[in-house]
């Protein structure tokens, strides 16, 4: 055992005494030290209820014998960082949450771990650790809140940004936004729609890190409860059968987790987690092959905000083993890999049908063809943007307008709700990339003024940070190379015309190339945002959006 380092032998006495001084008995000294990753806190909704959560799993770890120890995860909410500085200290924690957990894991010696994340960079940070310290790993979550009801509707927080935006545009009473803010959040949990934290608790099953419901049992069932229990007594199987998470997270099991995000129609922030998480798998994920993918995957979900259905309908329907199910009807899966449950990956999904086929539509009566997700390419971005296909209007899949140029969200958000932007037009906002951030913002203020004041349908953005999963519509984010670097979005004018076309996935504007060499010539590097501190650091090391934003060592 990786724990005999500190507990067995004359040498580790004083390790020893250190345990006594925790109340550890010689008995559980004995039985392998299993640490439970706990990110519960009292700021995220999503965490809020991880203390019960974590309890469970200490119990089914010792119900199977071994030895329990939490240590805690830090987690940013991203609904209440959002639209202000606090969103620069979002996507930057996923590596926070990996180093800390790597430097605590390998420091106590643990023998097998728990991750019990919930919510946006939590989950893809604990998938970072875990597939780097590479020793017996589980995951289980939190779970999805249940969707509000307003006015006989479902609602989530998508709902609540978007009545800000219809408020702005007159078309909102206060007394209305008031409603909706009482009523859209009304459990713990991670929020109701398909965003950030719900696509990345479901990938997670679909990797094979997570047991059947991981992503899609509510916050609040106490079926959340036993899953919990039920993880930590597996984590004992995977330690003594000696399963790890590299031998789990292979490349096929990423091209499963991309095809799985396809038909579920999952937040674009998967295009830079998944990356991230495959690099310290040791393994480089082209974002190109998300095409390919994507060419081939029926888009089976329309979740919020893509459509009117929540996590908490994906799970009735059967979760995401049903979705598995259908694809593998087309024999899109890899079906032969191994997973935490110790079975492989055809072994789980057999048997899990769908049992709602307005929610999981049929594979043979998709919304779509082709995947959720679209990665685009072009003189405005060379190296890649991405788009969720699936939440945008048929009429924007195609569109061609004057950009209007913004170097900061600010900016944006302000013209947008002053009445500045018109239909057609294509706001481009700059400046907000990895590096040029610092820290990559999520755009969910300025895509949900533009829905809420029902220019949806007619107005697209562009920009080199990035969307929450929480936003809908032409919204294309992970411009790469990013403004702060040179490209070509740090070239763009007012009034030139962007060429938009998700089906084709292109992304030009219509400039010449001598042109576009002019104005590069004339660019100047902009003095950085931040000069101190975690983000300084952060803003030299990062790589770009297309490359999952992963910290990389400069020579």
């Amino acid at each position: 055992m990786r724990s005999d380092a500190v507990t067995k032998g004359m040498q580790q006495a004083p390790h020893r005494s250190l345990f006594n001084a925790l109340g550890m008995t010689e008995e559980e000294l004995n039985r392998p030290l299993v640490g439970i990753v706990s990110s519960y806190n009292e700021i995220v909704p999503g965490h809020m209820n991880l203390d019960k959560i974590v309890e469970a799993v200490k119990m089914g770890v010792a119900m199977a014998g071994g030895t329990p120890i939490v240590f805690p995860a830090i987690a940013v909410c991203d609904g209440i960082a959002m639209g202000h500085l606090g969103m620069k200290y979002s996507l930057v924690t996923r590596d926070l949450i990996a180093d800390s957990t790597e430097c605590m894991a390998l420091a106590h010696a643990f023998d097998a771990l728990v991750m019990v994340p919930n919510c946006d960079k939590n989950v893809p940070g604990l998938l970072m650790a875990a597939a780097r310290v590479n020793i017996p790993t589980i995951f289980v979550s939190g779970g999805p809140m249940l969707a509000g009801h307003v006015k006989g509707q479902k609602r989530s927080l998508s709902s609540m940004f978007e009545a800000v935006g219809a408020y702005a545009a007159g078309t909102m009473t206060e007394e209305e936004v008031k409603e909706f803010e009482n009523k859209v959040c009304p459990t713990c949990g991670s929020c109701s729609g398909m965003y950030t934290a719900n696509s990345m608790n479901c990938l997670t099953e679909v990797l094979g890190m997570g047991l059947k419901g991981n992503g899609t049992i509510p916050a609040v069932y106490s079926e959340r409860l036993k899953l919990a229990k039920h993880a930590g007594m597996q984590v004992m199987e995977l330690l003594k059968r000696d399963i790890r998470p590299r031998d789990i997270m292979t490349e096929k099991a990423f091209m499963n987790a991309l095809t799985v995000d396809m038909a579920l129609g999952c937040s674009t922030n998967s295009m830079l987690h998944l990356p991230a998480i495959a690099h310290e798998a040791g393994i480089e994920l082209n974002m190109d092959i998300a095409n390919e993918i994507s060419a081939k995957t029926p888009n089976l979900c329309h979740l919020a905000p893509a459509g009117p259905t929540y996590i908490e309908d994906l799970n009735e329907a059967g979760g995401v083993y049903a979705v598995m199910n259908e694809l593998n009807k087309k024999g899109l899966l890899y079906t032969d890999l191994l997973t935490v449950t110790g079975k492989t990956v055809g072994e789980n999904i057999e048997g899990c049908v769908n049992r709602n086929p307005e929610v999981i539509r049929p594979v043979e009566n998709p919304y779509s063809q082709t995947g959720g997700i679209a990665v685009l390419r072009g003189n405005l971005a060379p190296d890649t943007a991405v788009v969720k296909r699936s939440a945008v209007a048929p009429e924007m899949l195609k569109h061609e307008g004057p950009a209007r140029v913004f170097d900061c969200e600010e900016d944006a958000i302000a013209a947008i709700k002053g009445g500045k932007i018109v239909a057609g037009d294509v706001v481009v906002i700059r400046y907000e990339g990895p590096k040029g951030g610092p820290g990559m913002r999520e755009m969910l203020n300025p895509t949900s003024a533009i829905a809420g004041m029902g220019l949806g349908s007619s107005v697209a953005l562009i920009t080199d940070g990035r969307f929450s999963g929480a936003s809908r519509g032409a919204s294309i984010g992970h411009v790469s190379p990013e403004a702060a670097v040179g490209g070509p979005i740090a070239l763009v004018e007012e009034g030139d015309i962007i060429q938009i076309d998700i089906n084709a996935n292109t992304l030009n504007v219509k400039i010449s190339e001598e042109e576009m060499a002019a104005r590069k010539a004339k660019w100047q590097p902009r003095e950085p945002k931040v000069t101190t501190g975690y983000l300084a650091r952060y803003a030299r090391m990062v790589t770009s959006g297309n490359r999952g934003a992963v910290l990389e060592l400069k020579d």
